[in-house]
């Protein structure tokens, strides 16, 4: 029992979990294939889904259109001939051929219209199905919203003044600058192959990749210099810009949404051995002592000043004056009897003192006998003879 169309048609939508925009029966040959194949196509989204007919619910191939470089049509619309259509993919060509010339017109306006998210000039459609067209673009606009991409730095001209020299160093800083404020990866650079190809050559221990502008209009290209047995190779890669992010062209095209995912991707098929590329930035040789503030907060703390280290006093021999300390200087009436074990070098100094004290002594005599009389100073005398033994001469007497 036959399978209703709209219960294939709803079994179909929940399997893709696309919008239907447009079917028809098409003939489809890969570049690998020698002949036409029939098919039953729906273009859901941007993908076109083959089916062997109408009524099969899964689908035999599937051609993903957002890879979509180019499409060319051999058969001119007003031949009324079978018209076909070469796609170039990324990872192959297609070529789909109508037999009718205003169906092949209808297919055309809808795959570019949902590739290119704008309605192809010069159209041969009637107008119902140019409003079509334009419910088919408000649709696919608000399905799947372009992506912002960061803006491209700007490149420069190509023919430049004779007496300007710009220098590796210099670009490799500003495009540097300017990736940094883009957010583009810290590796891209806006130099050409050459340039790119000089720096990592003259500076390898700066790095081994390069993110740069591509020749063509909003894409880019990567180079690299890989070490192998026979020495360095230096190798470039295009990546293509589309509305779902970018695509890498290898023999087997890898799709990524940024193009941080596009360095990380060559970084995990290297095992790590290859680096972005840093430009090498200046040092700065001096430190400027800081400019004390104008005025303080009340509420902040003081300053701590620094521990100061602890260290002993030097120790310093001493010398003969501090050893032996000079005498005190005795009173005028005051005796003094030196000890027993004063040094030899006082003998000299005890010799005058006693000399001194007997002029003293005498100039007393003379005193008491002016006062006393001469009995006194006869007592006086056999004291002073009796107690210090010294004879007095007959002319003191």
């Amino acid at each position: 029992m036959a399978v209703h169309p709209r219960v294939v048609h709803k079994r179909r939508q929940t399997i893709t979990a696309l919008p239907l925009y447009y079917s028809g029966n098409l003939l489809k040959r890969s570049s690998r294939e020698t002949s036409f194949r029939s098919f039953y196509g729906e273009l859901r989204g941007a993908t076109l889904f083959l089916y062997d007919d109408d009524t099969q619910v899964t689908y035999v191939e599937k051609l993903e259109l957002e890879q979509l470089k180019s499409m060319e049509m051999e058969s001119p619309y007003k031949n009324r001939q079978p018209t076909i259509f070469t796609l170039n993919l990324q990872s192959e060509e297609v070529q789909l051929k109508m037999d009718c010339a205003d169906t092949a017109e209808e297919w055309r306006g809808y795959i570019l219209t949902v590739v290119k998210k704008e309605i192809p000039k010069q159209l041969q459609l009637l107008p119902g199905q140019m409003i079509k067209l334009e419910e088919v673009l408000l649709l696919e606009g608000r399905r799947n919203p372009q992506l912002a991409r960061p803006p491209l730095p700007p490149r420069p001209s190509e023919q430049k003044p004779k007496n300007t020299t710009i220098t590796t160093t210099t670009t490799a800083t500003t495009t540097a600058t300017t990736a940094a404020t883009t957010g583009m990866p810290s590796c891209f650079f806006d130099v050409s192959r050459q340039e790119a190809e000089k720096m990592l050559e003259d500076n390898p221990e700066n790095g081994s990749i390069i993110l740069r502008p591509s020749a063509m209009p909003k894409n880019y290209a990567l180079t690299l210099r890989q070490k192998t047995s026979s020495g360095p190779v230096l190798k470039n890669y295009r990546v293509t810009s589309t509305n779902l992010g970018f695509v890498i062209d290898l023999d087997s095209p890898v799709s990524v949404p940024s193009l941080d995912d596009v360095l990380k991707f060559f970084l995990q098929k290297t095992e790590y051995r290859l680096c972005p590329y840093v430009a090498c930035q200046p040092y700065d040789t001096r430190i400027d002592s800081p400019v004390p503030p104008k005025c303080i907060s009340v509420s902040s703390p003081p300053p701590i000043a620094p521990p100061r280290a602890q260290v002993l006093p030097m120790m310093r021999s001493k010398t003969r004056e501090e050893l032996y300390p000079p005498p005190e200087k005795a009173d005028e009436g005051e005796y003094v009897v030196p000890d027993d074990h004063v040094p030899d070098d006082h003998s000299f100094k005890l010799a005058q003192l006693d000399s001194e004290l007997r002029v003293v002594l005498q100039h007393r005599r003379e005193n008491i006998y002016s006062t006393s009389g001469e009995e006194t100073a006869a007592v006086y005398k056999n004291q002073c003879r009796e107690s210090h033994g010294a004879p007095w001469s007959s002319s003191t007497a």
